[in-house]
């Protein structure tokens, strides 16, 4: 199993940025794509944005030109750089496998972003 550390969150202000990171335990964690997720109080989970193992990004129409998704597999790790940040993008943020696997690695516990002036 692999378990992901995020980090990054915090408090920024409408339109600001953030780059989240993302640490995996175990190397296998290369053979797989990732994606990021959030969860916002009341709502359900979201997928916002998925990289192939071998680097090919995908996104969601409400994140594509704002947040950008990389991996960085020589150190196990996984990115997202958000900009022009909304209050509706105000959530728990996690990163886990890609969703066409079906299932899940452990969910680690996620970092927070609140967006608010």
């Amino acid at each position: 199993q692999v378990q992901f550390v995020e980090s990054g969150g915090g408090l920024v202000q409408p339109g600001g940025s953030l780059r989240l990171s993302c640490a995996a335990s175990d190397r296998i964690f290369r053979t797989y794509d990732v994606g990021w997720y959030r969860q916002a109080p009341g709502k359900q989970g979201e997928l916002l944005a998925q990289i192939t193992y071998d680097g090919r990004p995908d996104y969601v129409d409400s994140v594509k030109g704002r947040f950008t998704i990389s991996r960085d597999n020589a150190k196990n790790m996984a990115y997202l750089q958000m900009n022009s940040l909304k209050p509706e993008d105000t959530a728990v943020y996690y990163c886990n496998k890609g969703r066409k696997y079906g299932s899940y690695f452990p969910w680690g516990q996620g970092t927070q972003v609140t967006v608010s002036s």
